[in-house]
């Protein structure tokens, strides 16, 4: 047969395309895969691929991975299977143009042979559980090999390797499989699920000198059992030995055939009668063996002892191959790649609908987060305009409360003024008129002062300030409050504690006081200091008394002395009333004193005013005061006269820190609502960064699913191009290829058909080939009437679109 027109080229073909197509499947999962893990490992993108989506893609890259090496050591395989010498090596020899196995006398299969190409020139074989290739030069001695393996049992595979230069069937991915007899061990089921489950065809040997056995039928029988509907062949060998009794050929022949048939479609009912009576032939495969081996030495095919009607029984294992390579390699690609298929069709709409999840669950997600962004953008803006409303009601709030405490402040130290001597008077110390006791009293009386003040003060002004501060910073805090996060809002009592304020007045009468000068020295009431400071004031009587040691009367200088610098001499217009009084005491004062002619003169002018009785009362009175006086100058005089001074001096410096004091303490109520406030901002432009970053991650996070939905209507969209163009086209490959497999079963049964080798048919009158039955003749016009007509148009469909 021509190498071109087998039917195991459209297996390979396939295996191609599929293989291809996984592949790409497998790239595309890979894809997937990773496009998944990613998004599963992501801690900002949670729930949207779930782990059971990633264990699940995941689980379909390593299925496709082992469907790629599986497909990639996928082969069409046949077992021979029969009784002990039923010529199954024989079969197999025949088909492979060679003496591959041994066969004949004195050779029977031990063990099972599995007989495959190699791309080596050399041929070897490898035994179970070993990687060691052994060198097989020629047939003898691979039977040599196989019979001194002491250890090769009946269930044990050896697998040969013929090279495929030397045999054109090993080219096509078609392994063969040679069992030992069926009637040889009872472990039939370790055999079928060891070398039988992938299995394309069965080809069941028997021997046709004898009719079907039960061990034989036994086999099958588990085989159905295991296979739905096993591809069974039915070869009846040696039929060569039929030509040494021609009158009885027919019989047995309707006899075999009869009994198969029966086995086929009732026993087993693997196929209907029709197709039953193409899995049945009769051939002897020694003769065609012994023929191809002539014809591939240039030796005639019919050369040599050969029994009568041999062209019939090569024609009939020529239709046998022809039949059954069409029948495998249709089996084959229907049951390695049909399902494969499929499965590669569930994984993509797998792969879809997780490509789906993800992509409804980041649109989802895209649209809470927008909507979540859109929040925190208006709660931002929010907060920044309430920010700025605040930060001016808070600043006049603050204006107003500092105002308030220094109006409080000013108006108390105003009053503790006015009380200074009652708290002078409280004070109560050891008092000498030495200069170091006086040192330690005025230090004391300043300490005792600044305490009682700010004592005073503190009892006056600091509960009012605080309550008032309290209630500001309350309000400043409710109104707040709402800028705030709501775990913050319940913290707010720890990171901006509500404490007494206390102020701080700092009076320093130490240093105020510091330049204090008492005078405690005895000054008679009625004396003419004593007068002066009582009529014209201590300033004045200062003046005055500074001015007796000063002419009353000067004249004014020339005027030619200081030309350029005239003068204005005083008039009395230009003096007022006061200045006027203390010149002329001044002057008389300076008159009276100048000289004691001055006294005696005045002393005899009163003298001779008022009289000597007059004047010796008064002048006894004013000494009898003075007396008085000087008598009670004690120390609690000096002390209280002491006190009226520092009060007098006092008052006049505490006067003059009044605003200072208010100013101050207002400062520090400013300060400590400030820094509320200022805490209170730093929580809130936490809040405002918090936001910020929220909003950024928002962002980021929309992006990367937009990315994710794009990724996934990519993927979903190649999953559902590769569904289309890929699988479909492969779908559409495979019923091209079982078609034109069975459209060239057709042609090849019409071929028979019109044979030129004729014998003529008793009932019909039609010359027939000797093995064509009614039924064989019926059912071929039938598939060709059919191959003539669907399958022809449906194949011109399939070429028209499968050019390559």
């Amino acid at each position: 047969m021509a190498e071109t027109a087998s039917p195991l080229k459209h297996f390979v073909l396939a295996k191609k395309a599929i293989t291809a197509i996984f592949d790409q499947l497998l790239e595309f999962v890979t894809e997937g895969s990773h496009f998944v893990e990613a998004t599963y490992k992501n801690p900002e993108l949670d729930q949207i691929a779930t782990e059971d989506d990633l264990i699940e893609i995941q689980g379909y890259k390593n299925k496709l991975s082992i469907i790629g090496e599986v497909l990639s050591r996928r082969h069409m395989k046949v077992a021979f299977f029969g009784r002990t010498s039923s010529g199954k090596s024989s079969v197999i020899n025949a088909m492979l143009w060679d003496k591959v196995l041994p066969s004949g006398i004195g050779h029977t299969t031990n063990c099972f042979l599995s007989v495959e190409g190699t791309d080596g020139d050399k041929a070897y074989l490898m035994t179970e559980g070993s990687d060691e290739k052994k060198s097989v030069k020629t047939v003898n001695q691979l039977a040599h090999a196989l019979h001194m393996d002491k250890d090769l049992k009946a269930g044990c595979l050896v697998h040969v390797f013929w090279p495929k230069a030397k045999c054109a069937l090993l080219r096509d991915d078609l392994v063969l499989v040679d069992s030992p007899g069926t009637d040889v061990t009872t472990e039939l089921d370790s055999w079928i699920d060891k070398f039988c489950l992938d299995a394309d065809v069965f080809v069941l040997v028997a021997n046709s000198e004898s009719t079907l056995m039960n061990t034989e039928k036994q086999f099958f029988h588990k085989v159905n059992e295991r296979l739905s509907k096993p591809n069974i062949f039915i070869l009846n060998n040696r039929w060569d030995a039929s030509a040494s009794e021609p009158e009885y050929m027919e019989d047995v022949r309707r006899q075999h055939m009869e009994r198969c048939l029966h086995f086929l479609v009732e026993e087993l009912k693997v196929v209907d009668p029709l197709e039953a009576q193409n899995r049945i032939f009769f051939v002897s495969a020694k003769e065609v063996l012994t023929a191809r081996k002539h014809k591939a030495q240039g030796m005639p095919e019919g050369g040599g002892a050969l029994a009568e009607g041999f062209q019939a029984r090569l024609q009939e294992f020529q239709n046998f191959e022809q039949i059954f390579e069409e029948c495998i390699s249709q089996s084959a690609v229907r049951t390695k790649f049909e399902q494969h298929t499929i499965r590669a069709k569930q994984i993509l709409d797998t792969v879809k609908i997780i490509m789906d999840s993800v992509n409804v669950a980041a649109a989802e997600k895209r649209v809470y987060s927008m909507e979540e962004r859109e929040d925190q953008i208006d709660r931002l803006d929010f907060i920044r305009n309430q920010m700025n409303l605040l930060t001016l009601d808070v600043k006049k709030k603050i204006r107003e409360v500092t105002e308030e405490v220094a109006n409080k402040v000013s108006c108390a130290m105003t009053d503790e003024i006015c009380r200074l001597s009652v708290l002078v008077d409280e004070f109560c110390s050891e008092f000498h008129p030495t200069p170091s006791v006086l040192k330690v009293y005025k230090n004391e009386l300043n300490k005792h002062i600044e305490d009682g003040m700010g004592r005073n003060l503190a009892d006056r002004c600091t509960s009012e300030v605080n309550a008032s501060m309290l209630q500001s910073q309350q309000e400043i805090i409710e109104n707040l409050k709402p800028l705030l996060p709501a775990g913050i809002q319940n913290k707010l009592h720890t990171l901006i504690p509500c404490k007494k304020f206390d102020l701080s007045y700092d009076l320093n009468c130490h240093k105020l006081c510091s330049d204090f000068q008492e005078d405690i020295v005895f000054r008679f009431s009625l004396g003419w200091s004593s007068l002066v400071h009582r009529f014209l004031g201590p300033t004045n009587a200062q003046r005055v008394l500074l001015g007796l040691s000063e002419p009353i009367f000067q004249l004014p200088r020339s005027l030619a002395s200081t030309p350029t610098a005239p003068t204005n001499p005083a008039t009395p217009d230009n003096a007022s009333q006061e200045e006027l009084m203390v010149t002329l005491i001044t002057g008389l004062a300076s008159l009276t004193s100048r000289t004691s002619m001055g006294i005696i003169v005045v002393g005899g002018v009163i003298w001779k005013t008022v009289g000597w009785k007059l004047i010796s009362v008064s002048l006894s009175m004013y000494g009898a005061l003075y007396l008085y006086e000087r008598l009670t100058w004690t120390t609690r005089a000096k002390e209280k006269a002491f006190k009226q001074q520092f009060v007098n001096y006092a008052t006049e410096k505490l006067q003059m820190i009044v605003s200072f004091t208010s100013a101050n303490c207002s400062h520090q109520v400013q300060q400590e609502m400030a820094t509320t406030f200022a805490r209170l901002c730093q929580q809130v432009d936490i809040t405002q960064r918090h936001l910020e970053e929220e909003i950024a991650r928002l962002s980021k996070e929309i992006d990367q699913l937009e990315k994710i939905q794009s990724n996934s209507k990519f993927l979903r969209n190649k999953a559902v191009q590769l569904e289309n163009e890929k699988c479909e086209d492969v779908e559409e490959k495979l019923e091209y290829i079982k078609f034109k497999i069975f459209s060239l079963l057709c042609l090849s049964l019409q071929d028979l058909y019109t044979m030129k080798h004729y014998h003529f048919h008793p009932t019909s009158g039609t010359e027939v080939h000797p093995f064509l039955t009614p039924n064989i003749l019926c059912s071929t016009s039938s598939m060709a009437m059919f191959s003539n007509g669907q399958i022809y148009n449906y194949s011109l469909k399939l070429q028209k679109t499968n050019s390559d």
